[in-house]
C-alpha cells in the first residue's frame, strides 16, 4: 500500500514530520508536510516541506543550500506523524547550528545553555 494512504493528514492537510540525522540519531527539525511536499520529496529524494509562515511549499536549504537527502521514512501507529532520517548538508538551522535544538535547559542552574557548537555564521548566509 501506498505510503500517503496510510497517514492521516490534520484538518489543514499537514502532518508533524521529526527529521534526524541519519549518521547520529540527532533530532534536527520538526517540519510540517502537505502531500505535495510528501510527494516532491519522494520524487526528488530531498526534504520539501509546508512553510507555515508563507503558506508555501519549500524545499529545505532553500535559502542556505543545506539541504537534506531522503534517506528513510518511518511513521507512527496511528499514522499521524513522521520520522524521516536525512543526510544532511551543513547545517539544519538557519542560526548555523547543526540541530535547531542547539539549547538545553539545565535543571540545577536552571539557566539555558547552548549545547553545540555553531557550524557556519548565518549572517553569511542571509
Amino acid at each position: 500500500m501506498e505510503l500517503q494512504k496510510q497517514l492521516k493528514f490534520n484538518e489543514k492537510g499537514l502532518i508533524p514530520a521529526v527529521i534526524v540525522d541519519i549518521d547520529d540519531n540527532q533530532v534536527l527539525t520538526l517540519c510540517y508536510m502537505n502531500e505535495d511536499a510528501l510527494e516532491k520529496t519522494l520524487e526528488t529524494g530531498k526534504i520539501h516541506l509546508f512553510r507555515r509562515s508563507k503558506n508555501r511549499l519549500m524545499i529545505k536549504g532553500e535559502t542556505s543550500g543545506h539541504i537534506q537527502l531522503l534517506k528513510e521514512i518511518y511513521f507512527d501507529c496511528a499514522g499521524n506523524s513522521l520520522v524521516i532520517k536525512v543526510e544532511q548538508k551543513v547545517a539544519a538551522c538557519h542560526e548555523g547550528y547543526k540541530s535547531c535544538y542547539f539549547r538545553r535547559f539545565n535543571q540545577q542552574t536552571r539557566e539555558v545553555e547552548i549545547a553545540e557548537k555553531r557550524i557556519f555564521d548565518p549572517k553569511s548566509v542571509y
